[in-house]
């Protein structure tokens, strides 16, 4: 116990010693990239006590150049910067020029990289029990004497349906049951786009060809998979340096508050200050495409785990016209009707809430997705 007091006594709160060049740094977000709309977005870095964790950039002055004269501007719009870019020529250097705040910065020139097309992505389940692993392939490398690297972000779109349905509603001033249809949506559709940035590399694989690599999966008994579901993946060829920028900022971020934690202006970058000795945060590829792939995934494919909750709709088996009154004014819709009272037995009632009928009060909408209809996977 003396002992524990002891060292108790010793312990003292830990500021860590951060220079000024460490602080208030530029942190530069985007890809030039051909035939496209090209977003950067500018921010500045906060200290840890700070209620914001960064703050925004306005005001400057940013623009892509090429080594052949080329000059593409940016237009502002709060801390995003974004212009039009056609046709990027393979044989010329782009980079990235930014005034702010006094100071110029600009990116290293760089061709911008070619991407393979996507050969396929699959869903796979190893086990009835297993979640489903999204894989993906793609097409053979255009330089298989080297490692190749990637990143991709995914899209994701799934169809939802409501835990009721019902083609009746209760009249409360006929007091009796009214025949409908169309009152509530058979189904709907609900979109996210997924915050993760996946890396990889060829270095381990045959003739530097990936080959069913995994991108996410998707829990067996998730609503994403229990209808339909389609994804939307993008894939980008990047280069070796920004391959170990985006897994550098990935374990910083993961580690971050850590006591051997690299600070951020620790990150490899290919971002610089002209004017003066000021770090940046950042990586600004260059891609002469992206490609894409839609691809669909069905339940009856996969062992899918469907929860049982239960008797969805409140049931009265000695329903009154009071009854029926009382719970319209709760909320709730009729969806089951069975009057065995003119042969001497009882209404027998079915009821439910508006999120139980209708998909949209969840979040889903009802505009059928343009490419729903497709009956196999798309590669663009």
């Amino acid at each position: 116990m003396i002992g524990i007091c002891a060292l108790s006594g010793c312990i003292e709160e830990y500021e860590a010693s951060i220079s000024e060049d460490d602080s208030h740094l530029l942190v530069v977000e985007g890809t030039i990239c051909s035939a496209d709309t090209n977003r950067f977005y500018l921010s500045r870095t906060q200290p840890l006590n700070s209620s914001n964790a960064s703050l925004m950039v306005t005001g400057a002055v940013v623009s892509v150049l090429g080594s052949d004269g080329s000059v593409y501007m940016t237009q502002a719009n709060g801390n995003c910067y974004s212009c039009w870019i056609g046709s990027l020529s393979p044989d010329v250097e782009y980079y990235l020029h930014i005034e702010a705040d006094g100071e110029i910065y600009e990116s290293e020139p760089q061709k911008p990289l070619p991407t393979e097309k996507i050969a396929v992505i699959s869903g796979v389940q190893n086990t009835p029990g297993d979640n489903i692993d999204v894989l993906i392939t793609p097409d053979a490398p255009f330089d298989s004497d080297h490692a190749n690297y990637y990143i991709w972000t995914y899209d994701e779109t799934w169809e939802v349906r409501p835990q009721c349905t019902t083609f009746i509603y209760f009249d409360i001033e006929k007091m009796e049951k009214v025949d409908t249809i169309g009152m509530f949506p058979e189904r709907g559709w609900k979109n996210a786009r997924s915050s993760d940035i996946l890396v990889g590399a060829s270095t381990n694989y045959e003739g530097q060809h990936i080959e069913k690599l995994k991108l996410y999966d998707i829990n067996r008994g998730d609503e994403r998979i229990l209808h339909k579901y389609s994804g939307l993946v993008r894939q980008r060829a990047i280069s070796k340096a920004e391959y170990e920028y985006e897994l550098a900022r990935r374990q910083a971020g993961s580690e971050m508050g850590g006591l051997f934690t690299p600070l951020p202006s620790a990150l490899p970058t290919n971002i610089h200050c002209l004017t003066s000795h000021k770090l940046v945060i950042g990586f600004v590829g260059c891609s002469l495409n992206i490609s894409e792939y839609r691809f669909f995934l069905y339940p009856y494919e996969f062992s899918i785990y469907r929860p049982y909750l239960g008797e969805a709709k409140l049931w009265l088996e000695d329903c009154t016209e009071a009854d029926c009154l009382r719970l319209v004014r709760a909320g709730m819709f009729l969806c089951e009707w069975f009057d065995e009272r003119m042969f001497g037995g009882q209404l027998k009632t079915a009821w439910a809430f508006l999120y139980q009928l209708d998909v949209r009060v969840n979040g889903a909408y009802i505009e059928e997705p343009d490419f729903w209809s497709l009956q196999e996977n798309v590669s663009y």
